[in-house]
């Protein structure tokens, strides 16, 4: 079984050495991607195995991982290193994620065709095996198909209004936040997977 925390040889290459790192310190690795462009991006969105990261936690992980990474020096170029959160709207990279957010809209992307389509947008009704199982709407009617996690090349949650007042809800009941904080949060909230909250950047 894959998964989707890293796709390529050398996302998985730079998993294997973060990982550790990040799971030394009492957080799991989500997600890891090294971007092109002028300035190469190593991006790494990190959690609590219960969720909830903050801001100092993401630059503890960032200083950890950056003295690992220039140990084994896996990287040629120059680059620049983000840690974040994973967000409201998540990536959704492990088959255990499917469990923890039964019940919420999500988007999936398939690698083939499946039924003449890639693209599904549904209710996760978690896992059974190796498969996710997402309620769809098909002519009208809703129906829960079984998607293989091997097939799967992408998935997020969809954010929503409920989602984010789901999020403050638990943010709140962990004591991450108070009440008079909820305002200013959902007045800030962006739409996009980059709403996470990012620590400062390292660059190499």
């Amino acid at each position: 079984m894959t998964d989707l925390i890293a796709k390529t040889a050398i996302d998985r290459r730079l998993a294997e050495i973060v990982s550790p790192v990040i799971e030394g310190l009492g957080f799991e690795l989500v997600r890891i991607r090294l971007m092109g462009g002028k300035t190469r991006t190593l991006q790494i969105m990190a959690d609590r195995p219960d969720g909830g990261i903050e801001v100092d936690e993401c630059a503890r992980i960032s200083t950890a991982v950056s003295a690992a990474l220039d140990v084994e020096d896996p990287i040629e170029d120059a680059y620049v290193l983000e840690v974040s959160s994973p967000g409201i709207d998540r990536p959704l990279t492990r088959l255990k994620d499917f469990d923890a957010w039964r019940g919420w809209e999500a988007r999936i992307e398939t690698t083939e065709l499946i039924d003449g389509r890639r693209r599904f947008k549904g209710t996760i009704q978690g896992t059974e095996d190796n498969e996710v199982l997402v309620e769809i709407e098909d002519q009208g009617e809703p129906v829960t198909i079984g998607l293989q996690f091997d097939w799967l090349s992408d998935a997020k949650l969809i954010l929503t209004d409920e989602l984010i007042t789901e999020m403050l809800r638990q943010r709140k009941d962990a004591g991450v936040i108070d009440e008079s904080q909820f305002d200013e949060i959902e007045e800030t909230e962006a739409d996009e997977e980059d709403d996470a909250s990012p620590a400062p950047e390292t660059k190499h």
